[in-house]
């Protein structure tokens, strides 16, 4: 690759990444300004009079208690994505290794259920809760969450393992291993990517979640950082400051997990690009 070539491919990563992140820094200085600075026009892009007392304004709000939402959304996103992995697994490795009567039809009703969405089953949902007795709780969200994620779970794992050469696992069969250690043993690191990419999607969309979660949980302590947020949007009037500063808080973590993960999650999005 030539130099000036290496240089045009740099000047359009660099564009774009300003395009992606100019809006994540303007919500990033937003945060440090009054909600009066934010509306000013001409904008200001640098605070005048820094703000950091908007984080203490909404980590100590009683109505909006940012501590208890911050716990419950790790909580419910957590061990949604745990449940989906404890299902998806085991299934995707079965739908990849057996040929069984209705199998087709399984992986299309599994592709079905991703079309729908939360918020066109809430009556019904809100309903099964309450006979079942755990309408606002965590509880209740986690089993949403896991439920609306575990089909693209499902999916892309049933995918990897397929990929997986049959041999590996019956050389390891013939070494003693049962078919439950060979799958966590042989198989399961090979389809890591996957896993990774699945952990991923699972964990960002049930962080995000927020029409079923504003109508399931009530309770103010139990409700996620986005319907959290909403509080701070009225009718007639927007705490932009608080709505840009609880956005900040709410997407550290996410920022986080990519970072640890970014390798692995790109190795599974592109798996099968290259043979």
């Amino acid at each position: 690759m030539t130099g000036r070539r290496r240089w045009e491919l740099t000047a359009v990563g660099v564009v774009l990444a300003a395009i992606f992140l100019i809006p994540y820094l303007v919500m990033l200085l937003g945060s440090f300004k009054s909600r009066s600075e934010i509306l000013r026009i001409p904008p200001t892009y640098l605070p005048e009079h820094w703000q950091p007392g908007n984080y203490v304004t909404v980590w100590n709000t009683p109505e909006t208690p940012l501590p208890f939402n911050l716990v419950s959304t790790l909580v419910i996103s957590g061990c949604a994505t745990l449940l989906v992995l404890i299902v998806a697994v085991p299934a995707a490795y079965y739908t990849a290794r057996r040929r069984f009567p209705g199998r087709s039809a399984f992986l299309g009703l599994v592709l079905i259920t991703q079309m729908l969405q939360p918020v066109v089953l809430v009556t019904g949902l809100i309903r099964e809760f309450f006979t079942l007795g755990i309408n606002d709780t965590w509880l209740a969200m986690i089993l949403v969450n896991a439920a609306f994620n575990l089909s693209f779970a499902v999916w892309i794992l049933h995918s990897f393992f397929a990929g997986v050469p049959r041999e590996i696992e019956e050389a390891a069969q013939l070494d003693g291993l049962s078919r439950v250690q060979t799958l966590t043993r042989v198989s399961l690191p090979l389809v890591w990517p996957g896993v990774v990419t699945a952990i991923v999607f699972a964990f960002v969309s049930a962080w995000n979640e927020y029409a079923a979660s504003l109508v399931i949980l009530t309770t103010p302590q139990n409700q996620p950082l986005s319907v959290a947020l909403t509080k701070f949007i009225g009718q007639y009037d927007t705490a932009w400051q608080y709505v840009f500063t609880i956005s900040t808080v709410g997407i550290v973590p996410v920022v986080i997990l990519f970072a640890l993960i970014e390798k692995r999650l790109v190795a599974g999005l592109t798996a099968g690009s290259v043979k």
